[in-house]
């Protein structure tokens, strides 16, 4: 059962993730998410120390880094693993569309926020390289340049949801795929894209 604290630390967390999405990081005040969330202004303080900190605590919970210990018998395998982490991301996608938002805004200024982003989302995308290495030594998987293959599928996997970006090349009306049917083309495409030898 939650407590206290826990519901009002989590209330300032989404209503900071919600703001910081809106309207960016710096143009959000500490101020401005207490009044938001109703708590007092001194809590964001006492709870996690300052703005950055409500951020770092935001990524802590919501990205699926925390998850990674859940599934690390699946990560040994490198068409496993990179099932189970397509399935982590696009479900994150679809469960925390803020949260994508927040770090997209962070990389594409380059923010001095950069570096923590990096602790929490490298260790992700290390494993994911990792495996993709892995499957091309093992021979499931054929494609050229590690580095070009690994943008190349994130890309495909934090991309997507931009689509209101590119409305205009759009030819087809938009379908809302579920997430299942989000996941089964996601890997569909990334697994054409690095030539797996499988089923």
């Amino acid at each position: 059962m939650p407590t206290v604290e826990s519901d009002v630390k989590m209330r300032i967390l989404q209503t900071a993730k919600r703001l910081f999405a809106k309207q960016g990081f710096d143009a959000t005040s500490v101020r401005q998410i207490c009044e938001e969330a109703s708590v007092n202004v001194a809590l964001i303080s006492y709870y996690f120390g300052g703005k950055e900190n409500v951020l770092k605590a935001m990524l802590q919970e919501f990205m699926p880094i925390s998850r990674l210990p859940e599934f690390e018998d699946e990560l040994q395998d490198p068409v496993i693993g990179i099932r189970r982490i397509i399935r982590e991301v696009v479900g994150m996608r679809y469960r925390e569309p803020e949260l994508i938002s927040i770090v997209q805004q962070e990389i594409a200024l380059m923010s001095s926020r950069i570096a923590f982003l990096q602790e929490f989302t490298f260790p992700l995308w290390s494993r994911f390289r990792d495996l993709l290495a892995e499957g091309r030594k093992r021979g499931v998987f054929e494609f050229e340049s590690l580095d070009n293959t690994l943008m190349f599928a994130l890309g495909a996997l934090l991309m997507h949801k931009q689509r209101d970006y590119f409305r205009f090349l759009m030819t087809e009306p938009e379908k809302s795929l579920s997430l299942e049917e989000m996941v089964t083309q996601t890997t569909e495409f990334i697994f054409h894209a690095v030539k797996y030898k499988g089923d």
